[in-house]
């Protein structure tokens, strides 16, 4: 285990049944509370993202917010919010997936990516891939090309990076922490 791998583990915090019994929380924010273990998270993801080629940073709602602004900032790139559908303002584009009970969607503005975009998208947890996997289609749906997916920590029992093979097509997936 590196350095960088054992500040980031020290940080975040198990919460036992939550959101419901059996299931364990990964608190991250004892992490973002650090603020040598928020920088050191912050630089190696905006490293990923610059080594990528990357040329705007998608940050997945919300967490993905939290972690993917600095990033973008530290890396000297352009940062774009993938919301819930509703919750942009303006012309969007929709990409609904299949959650475990129902579907969700979720939006980027129009206008905010094109042909000359690679799209690094960061998140905090890569769990069963849905999301991820719904916004690397929205990104070529507006135009862009994916430069890869970035995470803090990826949940392997649950199977996401499989799922997101495919939608991937090459581009790389890169965990932090794999639990």
């Amino acid at each position: 285990m590196t350095g960088i791998e054992e500040l980031l583990l020290s940080r975040i915090r198990d919460v036992q049944d939550y959101p419901e019994p059996g299931v364990v929380f990964k608190d991250i924010t004892p992490l973002l509370a650090d603020p040598a273990a928020f920088t050191a998270l912050t630089d190696a993801l905006a490293e990923i993202s610059v080594r990528s080629g990357a040329t705007k940073i998608v940050g997945l709602e919300a967490r993905g917010f939290i972690l993917g602004a600095p990033v973008a900032v530290r890396a000297g790139l352009g940062f774009i919010p993938v919301r819930k559908a509703g919750k942009l303002p303006g012309a969007t584009l929709g990409q609904t997936y299949d959650l475990e009970y129902g579907s969700a969607e979720i939006e980027v503005h129009a206008e905010d990516l094109s042909a000359d975009d690679r799209v690094m998208v960061v998140d905090d947890v890569l769990a069963t891939g849905g999301t991820a996997e719904a916004s690397l289609r929205l990104i070529r749906r507006a135009g862009a090309r994916v430069a890869g997916v970035a995470v803090l920590m990826e949940l392997g029992f649950l199977g996401g990076r499989a799922r997101l093979e495919p939608a991937l097509d090459g581009a790389p997936l890169e965990a932090l922490l794999k639990v």
